[in-house]
């Protein structure tokens, strides 16, 4: 899918990959434009024909109207035809509009590439989006409020296959026209039905065609429709508002992948947008896990998140870091391309097939949340993730108002690999490090450090051996380890130390206190 000039997407189009058994999972920071792509997703394969949706002033980037919006899709497997006579197969739509004038929706024939206007419902029907999003619409989605809902899809696929037998439609008529008897039994319906039909008959006399009501149907598609979609839970009937959000976000998944499963060549895109909503971080956690199932499994789900529980590396392919400068921009990698970055970078053992299970094997919540950041300082560990904030704050650097991670990666010798990550994403990232070698005698971690951000070997023996500090636009060195240096550097750091430390013990007598006295 390419988009253009649309919302905040400006005229540097953008194109997204869907990638088979694997989620698209959009991340960043807010207002960066993540739920403008999901608004494109749906004008395209939601439930208005794009070809009639009113699009307002702000749906133009920079709300100048004279811009081309333009958004295009590549599609696979459709079973409609295309054209007139349905003589092409249909390999995507496409959609542009300039205000003022009429907008444009065609469909491309896969065999010669063309351009095709004859666009059929059926044909766009084959195709669902269906967005649950943080306020939960999940009651809307099982309902008959509209024939593109989840229910809607699903009872409308049933028809076809019970009007082929007519033994059992006609055994359905006899007990459907049983159940109208009964109904007219009780006084007040059979009244009300009456009179329908007393007061519809005087006011259309003098029409050609008369309207009559029945309440019954002899339509087997319409039988479906009585079917209701209630949650039960202990064996008793729920309302959907009394479910969880969690749990709300279950019985979509389960539907939409139980009518994907039963009905082939039926497509659903299943856009979640900001699941963690309400959720605390274990059932974040349960939920993304449930939702990755299901990815691999087939269904087609995106995800717009600002959890990191969320994140799973494996799925690196369908991880898109969407940012925005002037306008939206993403970037993203596949397996192939990160391998050889690594390779290029200092990582020669690294290979398509072993690099993202590695990366998903050592990745941690910590880690995972510097994709959501505008820039990254990496280090060694707790100590500078905890202290160096309360530092760059005392010369005026908020490093949470400008959207700066610290990040621990637990070790020096983890510096060079989350570098490379998060660096092939095109999120700016710095290291930062000590000389002190208690963890790397032969100074290979911190080499290969320095090596990956594309520092000489001259000048990497010089850094190394350096007792001063070293700082350039991509690293800090310094000598010694972290707190000898900050002692040497500010006067006045080694008595906020003691000061520290005396509350600390004051605090942890207070606690043994407590506890002994308790137990």
């Amino acid at each position: 899918m390419t988009i253009e000039n649309f919302r905040s997407i400006g005229d540097e189009p953008i194109s997204i990959k869907f990638h088979q058994n694997m989620p698209i999972t959009f991340v960043g920071e807010n207002n960066a434009g993540k739920s403008n792509i999901i608004r494109a997703i749906e004008l395209m394969f939601g439930e208005f024909h794009p070809k009639y949706k009113n699009l307002d002033d702000y749906d133009f980037y920079k709300r100048i109207t004279s811009n081309r919006i333009s958004i295009s899709t590549k599609v696979s497997g459709f079973r409609t035809r295309l054209g007139r006579q349905g003589e092409f197969s249909c390999g995507g739509f496409n959609y542009a509009y300039v205000k003022g004038t009429e907008s444009s929706y065609t469909a491309t024939q896969a065999e010669n590439g063309f351009k095709n206007q004859y666009v059929s419902n059926n044909l766009r029907e084959e195709l669902l989006c269906v967005i649950v999003n943080s306020e939960q619409n999940l009651s809307f989605q099982l309902s008959y409020a509209s024939k593109y809902t989840l229910l809607s899809k699903v009872t409308k696929a049933f028809p076809d296959k019970l009007s082929s037998d007519e033994e059992k439609v006609q055994r359905l008529k006899e007990l459907f026209e049983h159940n109208k008897y009964i109904f007219l039994e009780v006084e007040e319906f059979r009244q009300f039905s009456e009179s329908m039909c007393t007061i519809s008959g005087q006011m259309m006399s003098n029409m050609t065609h008369a309207l009559g009501f029945d309440f019954s149907s002899y339509d087997p598609s319409n039988y479906f429709k009585t079917l209701k979609v209630h949650p039960s839970e202990d064996g008793q009937i729920r309302a959907f508002e009394e479910l969880g959000t969690g749990q709300q976000q279950i019985l979509a998944l389960s539907f939409a992948k139980a009518y994907s499963d039963n009905f082939l060549g039926q497509g659903m895109i299943l856009i979640l947008d900001e699941p963690e909503s309400h959720l605390h971080p274990i059932a974040q956690k349960w939920l993304a896990k449930q939702m990755h199932s299901l990815a691999e499994s087939g269904l087609q789900i995106i995800i717009t998140t600002h959890s990191p529980y969320f994140i799973n590396l494996e799925y690196l392919p369908g991880i898109y870091i969407v940012s925005k400068d002037e306008q939206t921009k993403i970037s993203n990698i596949t397996a192939e391309e990160f391998a050889q970055f690594s390779i290029d970078t200092g990582a020669v053992r690294a290979t398509a097939e072993t690099i993202l299970p590695f990366y998903a094997a050592h990745s941690k919540t910590n880690i995972l949340s510097g994709l959501f950041a505008k820039k990254i300082v990496l280090v060694k560990g707790e100590t500078e993730e905890l202290s160096l904030p309360i530092i760059f704050e005392g010369v005026g650097l908020d490093v949470l108002k400008e959207g700066i991670a610290i990040i621990g990666v637990g070790g020096k010798g983890n510096l060079a690999n989350w570098w490379r990550l998060f660096t092939a994403l095109k999120i700016p990232t710095f290291i930062c490090f000590h000389n002190d070698d208690s963890d790397d005698r032969q100074g290979y971690k911190s080499k290969e450090s320095l090596k990956a951000i594309g520092i000489q070997d001259d000048a990497i023996a010089e850094v190394l051996t350096s007792r001063d500090w070293n700082i350039n636009d991509s690293f800090c060195v310094f000598g010694q380890n972290y707190e000898v240096t900050m002692r040497a550097t500010f006067s006045n750091y080694e008595n906020i130390e003691n000061e520290v430390k005396d509350e600390l013990e004051i605090l942890s007598q207070s606690l043994l206190e407590q506890l002994q006295k308790d137990y």
